[in-house]
């Protein structure tokens, strides 16, 4: 099985791409070094943590960023600090796009008590109340209704905050997609739904899982506006969802966003993705956002080869530090395994360990 080499046609253009003849629009030179340092950060944080992953420092399931960083970093550069966002299992970029500590990324991945999840959640479950991520969720689409949940309880108190949605292109597939999307439109509630369509969803190709492979479409059955990006393009994706997320907070219209890119890498990182061709492999390769993306500060004269440099060991650094506080953090006490089980204390809670005795006399 092979997946696409390229992003599909449609009927529109993808939003918002920039023209190679205007390369950036008028962009400082500083924001666009911000965006390629926050791109460049995910990578190599993701880089290690696979590296930790085979080290046998993280446990569970492990699912990564690479080759997503551009719509990662062009979304966390849309949205405001108080703004929600619920992601689903592939949210490490996420957290820190949303200004989680590294280090407390990192942590939360090795399974330590300084993690975002005092290390009971790991990989899949993220969670952090003062940046507003709320969640990492390991069921397919499951964070989608709750989502949905979270706009209906901000138009409920008047506030201009705004949710935003992401998942993968998969879930576009399950019934409560449809019945979110369906309740989000006619309460005209402050959501936008972002699809992160890397063209295979495990091992199956769109085309071959979706009836409609053009999924921004599908917001069209809801009356909800539904645009398509370029997913490798950073400044694409960050003033598209910027439109989106802004006329969701004037006007409490939900959105559809579909940023197309690229999976370099197998569904998680124990798969080896053979069911990739040689040649797939290798047109995924060459839409690197990571790689384009420096090439064209190059060329543009905003990055030289001695300032990459020193965004490298800038970032190298900083991922050294995330790992040298995750490793050094204590793993959890197993007396706290039952700590947040319940909002409140509930009557008769078992708190009972493995090996515990199930009486004492």
């Amino acid at each position: 099985m092979t997946t696409s080499t390229a992003p599909r046609k449609s009927s529109r253009k993808p939003a918002r791409a920039v023209a190679a003849d205007m390369p950036f629009g008028g962009e400082d030179s500083e924001t666009l070094r911000s965006l390629y340092r926050d791109m460049l950060f995910v990578r190599r944080f993701e880089e290690r943590t696979a590296q930790a992953y085979q080290q046998a420092k993280i446990g569970g399931y492990c699912h990564l960023n690479l080759g997503e960083e551009a719509t990662v970093v062009g979304l966390g550069a849309a949205m405001r600090p108080t703004d929600y966002l619920f992601t689903n299992y592939r949210e490490h970029g996420y957290a820190l796009a949303k200004g989680i500590e590294p280090g407390r990324v990192m942590a939360e991945l090795y399974g330590r008590s300084t993690g975002t999840s005092r290390g009971w959640g790991g990989s899949m479950h993220m969670y952090d109340t003062a940046t507003r991520l709320l969640g990492g969720y390991a069921i397919v689409g499951g964070q989608v209704p709750l989502a949905v949940g979270a706009a209906l309880a901000i138009d409920y108190r008047g506030g201009d905050d705004v949710v935003v949605c992401q998942m993968g292109e998969g879930t576009t597939n399950i019934g409560a997609f449809h019945e979110s999307l369906n309740i989000a439109a006619l309460w005209n509630l402050p959501v936008v739904f972002l699809v992160i369509n890397n063209q295979t969803g495990m091992g199956t190709t769109v085309e071959k899982s979706s009836a409609e492979p053009d999924l921004w479409k599908r917001a069209a059955a809801y009356r909800m506006r539904g645009e398509r990006v370029d997913g490798t393009d950073v400044l694409a994706v960050r003033d598209m969802a910027s439109e989106l997320i802004e006329t969701a907070r004037r006007e409490g219209k939900p959105a559809l966003l579909e940023a197309v890119s690229y999976r370099l890498k197998g569904h998680s990182v124990v798969d080896p993705a053979k069911y990739r061709s040689q040649d797939t492999v290798s047109a995924v390769r060459e839409h690197d956002p990571i790689m384009l993306w420096h090439t064209r500060l190059l060329e543009a004269g905003v990055l030289t080869e001695d300032s990459a440099a020193a965004l490298e060991r800038e970032v190298a650094e900083g991922v050294a530090a995330a790992v040298e506080f995750a490793d050094s953090s204590p793993h959890p006490d197993p007396s706290s395994l039952f700590d947040y089980n319940y909002a409140t204390p509930v009557a008769g809670d078992s708190r009972r360990l493995p090996a515990d005795p199930l009486f004492t006399s």
